[in-house]
């Protein structure tokens, strides 16, 4: 019985060393910094999104993804109870309010439904993080790569639909879209408190269009 104690308390050790190493992350905010390869030396508006940023606020249930770059911002504002949320688009002085429905939702992302991450085995250190290697599949055949860590555990997992059943966090994704490749890369974790306003919906300012009326443009 003494051999028997002894083994169940390494394995609680063990199991409890385990669940420390991870972190949660259930309020507080993600920095993503972008960069972007086009294939060609001339100028192109494409080339204005690198140095961009993605910042992701969390809260609860609630999510706000903001990205900032040289052709203006754009935000999208998601509640994961409601399944409701809208995109706000500032570019060139025209701001645009797009509202979404769980059906819109549902819809405006329908490319990522059945994704599957396959890992590929190779590991690397990104952002200061062990991160694995995994090749995410869609259905209508496409392919990018993504790093992800197990280090932190994100409890809102609705907050980025392509990830919601990548078994961990994304810390560096590429891209491909024609000669266009966009890498995102995890520069920074925020665990302060993220102020209500962030989630507030603008009740003026913005032009207003369903996401029906978007599609039909």
């Amino acid at each position: 019985m003494r051999l028997y104690h002894i083994i169940l308390f390494i394995f609680c050790t063990i199991s409890s060393v385990a669940s420390f190493s991870q972190k949660n992350l259930s309020e507080g905010s993600l920095v993503y910094n972008i960069s972007v390869e086009t294939g060609s030396t001339k100028p192109k508006m494409a080339d204005m999104l690198d140095g961009a940023t993605t910042t992701v606020y969390l809260k609860g249930s609630q999510s706000r993804t903001e990205i900032i770059s040289g052709l203006g911002s754009e935000a999208t504002i998601y509640n994961a109870t409601t399944g409701s949320g809208v995109i706000l688009k500032d570019y060139s002085a025209q701001k645009l309010m797009i509202t979404l429905t769980p059906e819109d939702w549902s819809k405006n992302n329908k490319k990522y439904d059945g994704i599957t991450f396959e890992n590929t085995g190779e590991t690397a250190v990104i952002a200061g993080f062990k991160c694995k290697k995994a090749i995410a599949k869609l259905k209508d055949g496409s392919s990018f790569t993504v790093y992800y860590t197990t280090e932190i555990n994100v409890t809102n997992k609705d907050y980025d639909y392509q990830f919601k059943t990548l078994p961990g966090l994304a810390v560096q994704y590429e891209m491909q879209n024609d000669k266009m490749k966009v890498k995102f890369t995890l520069s920074k974790i925020n665990y302060s408190i993220v102020p209500a306003s962030k989630f507030e919906i603008p009740k003026s300012g913005y032009r207003v269009l369903t996401y029906e009326e978007t599609r039909n443009k």
